[in-house]
């Protein structure tokens, strides 16, 4: 079944704000939540859409790739939907807190999944090229290995707050509805750490130096992001953790210039080579070997030659290779010695080409001369 247009799942123009965006789909999940629409599939498969929609447009990233390639482009961004009720709501809670008690943090109880980092990651064009194995080091959040995550010294326990009964939310009746809130007292935890653990300060987590070997695949652009599930920060209450987002950026190169699959670059010639036709060598990604190539007589200036199977190695499945763009720039000479100039000048008359002839300089009035002076 093709996907709808996430910009029309939500409502919105391609040009919409981040709030714009949340506000959107607020109204949609608010509308579809499982708890307003019991047992109504099409309501489930309305609410799930819409998740997927936000998750892709709210994040930069995956956002530019789906502006650039649509529904294929988000593969390379590892995401792959939500794959449940609970899955989206341990993303998105805070947008339902609040509201007819839908969706509220649930208590110290409830598992939320750690936080997804991001690490910028820049190659070469040969690296891009042949792909690579790169260890990268960053910093993120773990469970704490003296309170084991709890937050609290070791030997001790969180207590059940008191205002909350343990819930993480307040409930009080408007009209008909009951809203409920975060609870002010534990913050949504559900519980209350009176005597923290010294080397995390109570929040369960502390920061620490990962190094981990990324295999870098043979293709990747500037944009391309590689996804590395568990490996973000730790989860909350035995939730799973988050994931690591590595950012490729492939460097200018000094010679080629990339267009998605295809290479580009330029060739100075002469203007006898272009005229008479020459054999030129260039070096290639990939290859020991240069490139030779013929430059056919009266070539003119600006002209493409183009050589199948010999650009960048490519990212998709469907082609191994791209094409190579090689662009001629003819080189004229800004100064010529007496014997060329002759030639030339034999050359124009051949041609019949009537150049105008040097003139002498005299002592005549100049243009700036003023009359009568």
């Amino acid at each position: 079944m093709n996907k709808r247009d996430y910009y029309e799942v939500l409502g919105i123009s391609r040009e919409a704000e981040e709030a714009e965006i949340k506000a959107a789909y607020r109204k949609l999940a608010l509308k579809y939540h499982p708890d307003r629409n019991p047992g109504n599939k099409e309501a489930e498969e309305n609410f799930k859409e819409a998740a997927e929609a936000y998750e892709v447009l709210r994040d930069g990233e995956k956002r530019q790739l789906y502006d650039r390639f649509g529904h294929e482009g988000l593969a390379g961004s590892g995401f792959r939907g939500f794959s449940g009720f609970e899955d989206i709501f341990s993303n998105f809670g805070d947008i339902f807190e609040g509201v007819f008690g839908f969706g509220g943090s649930g208590g110290r109880t409830r598992a939320r999944q750690g936080k997804s980092l991001r690490y910028d990651l820049e190659l070469s064009l040969e690296e891009a090229f042949h792909g690579k194995e790169a260890e990268i080091s960053f910093h993120r959040l773990e469970a704490c290995a003296t309170c084991q995550g709890s937050g609290a010294k070791p030997g001790t326990h969180p207590e059940t707050c008191g205002t909350c009964q343990g819930r993480g939310q307040v409930i009080r009746s408007q009209g008909f509805f009951q809203v409920s809130s975060t609870c002010p007292a534990c913050h949504g935890q559900g519980e209350i750490i009176s005597q923290p653990c010294q080397d995390c300060g109570g929040g369960g987590k502390t920061r620490v130096e990962k190094e981990i070997q990324v295999k870098i695949p043979a293709g990747v652009d500037t944009g391309s992001q590689l996804r590395l599930r568990g490996e973000g920060e730790s989860g909350e209450n035995g939730g799973p953790p988050g994931d690591l987002f590595v950012v490729i950026h492939v460097r200018d190169h000094d010679f080629f210039a990339r267009e998605d699959d295809d290479l580009i670059c330029q060739i100075p010639v002469s203007f006898v080579q272009a005229t008479l036709g020459d054999t030129l060598s260039i070096p290639l990604l990939g290859e020991e070997d240069a490139y030779e190539f013929a430059i056919p007589k009266g070539t003119q200036p600006g002209e493409i030659i183009k050589v199948s199977g010999k650009g960048m190695t490519s990212l998709r499945g469907f082609r191994r290779r791209g094409d190579l763009y090689i662009k001629i720039v003819v080189k004229i000479p800004k100064k010529l010695n007496q014997r060329q100039t002759e030639l030339l000048q034999e050359f124009a008359q051949i041609e019949g080409l009537a150049l105008p002839e040097k003139k002498k300089r005299g002592k005549g009035k100049g243009f700036f001369k003023k009359k009568g002076h």
